[in-house]
C-alpha cells in the first residue's frame, strides 16, 4: 500500500477509495507546527489551497515521491524545493475551471443586477424596485486578464452571453491573436483590456510577478462604471489600492472570491462596501467538479502505486541464454 496523507477535503467518494486501497492519514487544514510528524512517513501528500507547504515542513519527508495538488494553483508550494528533490508534482486543473468560470459569471450578475441589495432588502421588508435598477450582460465588454484554461472559458462564456470578449496574454504573438479571434475574442495589451473592459475578470496565478498585478496604476486605467472580479488568488489585486477606488467611485464594484488574508476570523476590507460581492474562495467547489477532481486523484494515485510495485525486469545473462 501506498502511504498517503490528504491535508484537504476531497470528494468523499474519492476519499474512500484511497482509504479502503492505501494506508491513509486524514489532517485537514493542519497548523504549520503539525506538519512535519504529519509528513514524515508519507509517500504522496494531496490537498487544495488552505494550507501551506513550506521547505521546512517538507524537509521532514523523507520518502515522500508525489505531491498531488487536487486543483490548479500551486502558490501554497514550495515547488522549487520539490524540483531540487526531484518529488513529482502534479495538478488537475482541468475540471474546476468550468466551476471557477462560472462563479465568474455570477459575480459580474449579481454585481450588475446589484442582487446582494436586493436580497437584503427584501429581507429587511423594503420594496425597492424603482430603486435598483441593474445592467445587462449583452452587449458590454469583458476584458480577461489571464487567457490560460480558466480565462478562455470566462471568455467563450462572454462571447456566448452576447458580450465583447477581449483579453491579455503573458507572451503574446500573431498566431496567438488569430487562434482567439477564432473563438471571438480579441488579444491586446492588459493595459487596453483595462481602458476598455466594462467587466474586468482576473485569471493569472500568484507568482511574484504577478502580485499587485493590478494596483493603483492599473485601476485607474479603468472606467469609473466598470466592474472588476478576481477569482484568481488573492495578492493578484492590491485590496487597499480596490478599497481606495471603490471609496472614490473609480469603479462601479467588485467581485471578490480570494483574499490575501483566508480562513476563519479574517474580515475583508471591503465588506463595508455594498457594490461588493465576497465569497471564500469557492471557485471549484461544485459538487460536480470536485466528484471529476476526486475521480482524478485515485487514479493517478493507483497509477503511481502500480508503478512503485511492478516488479523490476528479469536481466537474462550470457550464460542463461546458453
Amino acid at each position: 500500500m501506498t502511504k498517503i496523507l490528504i491535508l484537504s477535503k476531497i470528494d468523499s467518494e474519492a476519499r474512500a477509495a484511497l482509504v479502503r486501497r492505501h494506508d491513509v492519514v486524514v489532517a485537514v487544514n493542519p497548523s504549520a507546527a503539525q506538519l512535519p510528524a504529519l509528513v514524515a512517513d508519507r509517500e504522496v501528500i494531496v490537498l487544495r489551497s488552505g494550507v501551506d507547504l513550506t521547505s521546512s515542513a517538507l524537509d521532514h519527508g523523507r520518502h515522500l515521491a508525489l505531491l498531488l495538488r487536487a486543483g490548479s494553483g500551486t502558490d501554497n508550494i514550495d515547488v522549487a524545493y520539490l524540483a531540487r528533490r526531484g518529488i513529482k508534482v502534479v495538478r488537475v486543473p482541468g475540471p474546476g475551471a468550468q466551476s471557477v468560470a462560472e462563479l465568474t459569471f455570477a459575480h459580474m450578475l449579481a454585481l450588475a443586477r446589484r442582487l446582494v441589495t436586493a436580497d437584503g432588502s427584501m429581507r429587511a421588508g423594503l420594496w425597492l424596485k424603482a430603486e435598483l435598477e441593474g445592467r445587462t450582460l449583452a452587449g458590454k465588454t469583458l476584458g480577461v486578464i489571464g487567457l490560460g484554461n480558466i480565462g478562455t472559458r470566462v471568455a467563450q462564456m462572454g462571447v456566448a452571453w452576447g458580450m465583447q470578449a477581449v483579453g491579455c496574454v503573458d507572451k503574446p504573438s500573431p498566431a496567438r491573436a488569430r487562434e482567439f479571434a477564432g473563438q471571438g475574442v480579441r488579444l491586446m495589451s492588459c493595459e487596453d483590456v483595462l481602458r476598455t473592459a466594462d467587466y474586468v475578470s482576473v485569471h493569472v496565478p500568484l507568482i511574484d510577478r504577478t502580485r499587485n498585478l493590478i494596483g493603483r496604476d492599473q485601476l485607474k486605467l479603468m472606467k469609473p462604471d466598470a466592474y472588476l472580479v478576481n477569482v484568481a488568488r488573492g495578492g493578484v489585486v492590491d485590496e487597499d489600492a480596490l478599497l481606495e477606488s471603490l471609496e472614490a467611485g473609480r469603479l462601479a464594484g467588485a467581485g471578490i472570491d480570494v483574499h490575501v488574508h483566508e480562513n476563519d476570523g479574517q474580515v475583508s476590507p471591503l465588506a463595508q462596501l455594498p457594490n461588493v460581492t465576497l465569497t471564500p474562495h469557492l471557485g471549484a467547489s461544485t459538487l460536480d467538479s470536485q466528484r471529476e477532481i476526486g475521480r482524478e486523484v485515485v487514479r493517478i494515485i493507483d497509477a503511481f502505486h502500480t508503478e512503485r510495485e511492478a516488479p523490476a525486469p528479469t536481466v537474462l545473462s550470457p550464460a542463461t541464454l546458453r
